[in-house]
Parts: structure tokens; sequence; C-alpha cells
């Protein structure tokens, strides 16, 4: 009973630290499908030069863990501009976020792309299409569809992993659970945080899963 009372005046907090939460992921996703749509292309490009940089980009991001990425974005860009860049929490968190998906969703996207049937791109040159006219209005439009299932499962884990954000301070649902830890020293409260990550992260699922089956109509 004392556990539910607390959880109760917690709740503004909670409520404010899970908008965090989905600002973060949201954000993250949406830029990063964009900034990954770019890189997944130009890994797709002839030009060796945009190939290998994209390729580098990709490796990098992926293969460093996201929380040194997040220091870094937070702690070092500043130290090592003498200040003359200093991020906030939020938008440090939003860029190391973003920049981090935007490799995985780049890599998800140039599969997808790349499951499309060949033919379909020598149909759209034999219609007198570029290659940019075929890959923007016959080619990435098909892969929608197969996109939706593993850009589900990046959201998915960018929204647990921004209780990542809680080591810059940042006050997520990680963050306002710890200090109240701290404070009261009861421990059970970690349990209600895996409570409303489980609730969100269901949410989410099932969200995905509708989109995966209203486009799966037109496949």
């Amino acid at each position: 009973m004392d556990l539910i009372n607390k959880l109760i005046k917690l709740g503004p907090a909670l409520l404010s630290g899970a908008g965090i939460t989905i600002l973060v992921s949201v954000v993250a996703l949406i830029a990063g499908l964009i900034f990954g749509l770019f890189l997944a292309l130009g890994r797709l490009s002839k030009n060796k030069i945009i190939d290998k940089l994209c390729f580098t980009y990709i490796w990098i991001f992926r293969g460093t863990p996201l929380l040194l990425q997040l220091f870094f974005i937070y702690y070092s860009v500043p130290d090592m501009t003498n200040f003359a860049i200093n991020l906030d929490r939020l938008p440090a968190a939003l860029i190391a976020f973003t920049l981090n998906s935007a490799a995985y969703l780049a890599e998800i996207i140039r599969a997808s792309i790349q499951s499309i049937d060949k033919g379909q791109m020598e149909a759209s040159k034999a219609l007198g299409m570029s290659y940019g006219q075929a890959m923007r209005k016959i080619i990435i439009p098909q892969s929608y569809r197969r996109l939706i299932p593993p850009v589900g499962n990046e959201f998915i884990m960018l929204l647990k992993d921004t209780a990542l954000v809680s080591t810059i301070a940042l006050v997520d649902i990680m963050r306002v659970i710890t200090q109240q830890v701290s404070k009261a020293g009861n421990i059970i409260l970690y349990g209600a945080a895996a409570v409303i990550y489980l609730i969100l992260t269901t949410i989410f699922t099932v969200v995905f899963e509708k989109l995966e089956k209203k486009y799966s109509l037109y496949e």
C-alpha cells in the first residue's frame, strides 16, 4: 500500500519522464529514417567515395556503444570546441540517438530496397525513368511494408535504450525512479519502472503490428 501511495505521488513526475522517453524515441526514429535513407542510397551508389563514406559512418556508429556516443556528444564535443558548442541534455540525447539509429536504419532500408526484384528497376528504365525517379516512384514505395517489422523492432530498442539518458541527468522514467530509490531506499520501485517500460513497448508493438497488417493488404 505504501508503494502504491509513492507511485501515485510520483505520477506527474513519471508522466513527464515518460514524455521525455517517448519524445527521444520518436524523434530519433523519424530523423533516423530520413538520415538513414540517404545513407542507404549512399551505400547503393555507384560512386565509390560516397559508398565508402556512408559505410564508414555506419561502421563507426554500429560498432561503438550508444552510451559512449551519448557521452561523447554531451561531454567531449563542448570540451573539444572549448565550449563553442555546448549542448543541453535533451538536444544532446536527441542527436546521439538519431545518429545511432540512422546507422541501423540505413542497413534496414538498404536490405529492404535490395529485396525488391531487379526487374522493377529495369522496367522503370525501359519506361524512360531515371535512376532517381525509379527509386522515388517505384522501388522505395514497394519497400514500405517490408520496412515495418524491422523498423518497429528498432523503435522498441530505442524506447528501452532511452534509459541511458538518465546518465546525463535528463529526467526520463529511469531518472525519476532512480532519484526516488536514492531518497527512499526502496529498490522495489525499479519493478515499477519495468512495468512502465513493458506497457510502453507493448503499446507500440501493437501499433506496428497493425501497420504491418494494413500495408500487407497491398502486397
